[in-house]
């Protein structure tokens, strides 16, 4: 059988030709390799050089190769944040003539971190905290696009920063399964999965020595239920409240935006006797700061990014002198947006010198700007400006940041 590259993309097959493939992945020669730390993976996993992408090269059996490439387009349809799959390699043969696995192959997720790297220096309980919310949110995310994941773990997932939170990004869908919609016990026994191995994980870490001495491995496990339950009522229940305060129903939609979601599809139904109003929002979508920013800015950033620079962008439309809502003379907020993202924004990230970033992307580094602001202002009990809190973060902590190892980039 003649090797096959199976790719949606027309310049995917292109930039794999280049690739090694008569040879075992556990044998590819190291100038093709790229020095990532990997997770805990029952295949064999390499990290190449495609052109200018670095990609994840996975072996399996074909059946389950082209099953995953397809649940991974499935999920990036849906907007679940999940690996870029980018092709399926089949007909693979050594020098002698001999089948070797078929291989998946997925977009390295830039600045991303499997869970054990984040371990390599031991993690504090707060921070912890932060990663049973992200994976919490990634879960029911899934759950509500009908996706049953099988096989939720800290192993499965990678790890963004996200204004001083994480963003979750699930990074092995082998065991999943895509419905129109899943049942209360598909979603149970995702998440008593994703408790089982969670806890596994952990007390692995525990007996490694990587475990802070306050973390109970069962208690975090645990945590990862209690988390996903509240997010999951919140985004599901029904209220019912009284007829003619409909600003109830507001202010429950301002909730949920809050929280990140957007609602796409609601029920409102009043009572027979007309005396109450029953409100359940049928679709809920993630992302609501995300797809805000992207209209106003066109900046593509993680939730809690978004959110923190809407925060910043409102604060300096306040100060300009054409912005006066609802006057029609007024500047639009796009335009004020665009302005902001030019006169503010690049120019701010642009003082950070490339060789400081590390694996930090430009939101990233802007809401750690506006933290260091925050806290030199505080010290000097008034506002310091951001000149000087860029002038003051890059000679005084990012040196200290890049002094201190830190775990690479993983996929």
């Amino acid at each position: 059988m003649a090797l096959q590259i199976s790719a949606t993309n027309p310049e995917h097959p292109a930039l794999l030709l280049s690739l090694p493939w008569d040879t075992p992945l556990e044998e590819w020669p190291a100038e093709h390799l790229v020095p990532l730390p990997r997770g805990i993976s029952r295949h064999v996993v390499r990290y190449a050089h495609a052109g200018d992408e670095v990609i994840a090269v996975k072996e399996l059996a074909e059946r389950p190769a082209l099953r995953e490439y397809e649940l991974l387009r499935d999920l990036d349809r849906l907007g679940i944040p999940a690996v870029d799959p980018l092709a399926v390699v089949t007909g693979r043969t050594d020098a002698s003539g001999a089948p070797l696995e078929p291989v998946l192959v997925t977009r390295h997720l830039r600045g991303s971190m499997p869970y054990r790297s984040m371990f390599e220096t031991t993690m504090r309980p707060a921070t912890m905290h932060r990663l049973m919310d992200a994976l919490a949110v990634l879960l029911v995310r899934l759950h509500l696009a009908g996706f049953a994941w099988g096989d939720c773990s800290l192993s499965n997932t990678l790890f963004r920063r996200d204004a001083g939170a994480y963003a979750a990004y699930l990074v092995d869908a082998e065991t999943g399964e895509l419905h129109p919609r899943l049942s209360p016990g598909q979603r149970d026994y995702d998440l008593d999965l994703a408790r089982v191995n969670i806890s596994g994980e952990l007390l692995d870490l525990e007996a490694s020595g990587a475990l802070h001495p306050s973390v109970d491995p069962v208690a975090f496990g645990h945590e990862i239920c209690t988390r996903y339950q509240g997010l999951w009522q919140e985004l599901t229940r029904t209220s019912v409240y009284p007829a003619g305060k409909y600003h109830y129903i507001e202010r429950r939609i301002r909730r949920l935006n809050d929280l990140g979601f957007d609602v796409a599809e609601m029920q409102i139904e009043h009572s027979s006797s007309g005396d109450t109003v029953t409100f359940v929002p049928k679709v809920v979508d993630a992302g609501h700061h995300q797809r805000q920013l992207l209209r106003l800015t066109g900046l593509d950033t993680e939730e809690n990014q978004a959110r923190r620079l809407l925060n910043d962008l409102e604060s300096w439309m306040a100060t300009q002198d054409d912005y006066a809502p609802g006057d029609p003379h007024a500047a639009r907020p796009e335009v004020l947006a665009h302005r902001w993202v030019r006169d503010v924004f690049r120019p701010t990230v642009r003082a950070v010198p490339p060789e400081l970033r590390g694996t930090m992307d430009p939101a990233e580094i802007y809401h750690e700007l506006l933290e260091h602001r925050w806290y030199l202002s505080e010290r000097a009990q008034h506002d310091i400006g951001l000149d000087t809190a860029v002038q003051d973060y890059v000679a005084h902590v990012l040196p200290r940041i890049r002094a201190t190892p830190e775990p690479a980039e993983a996929e």
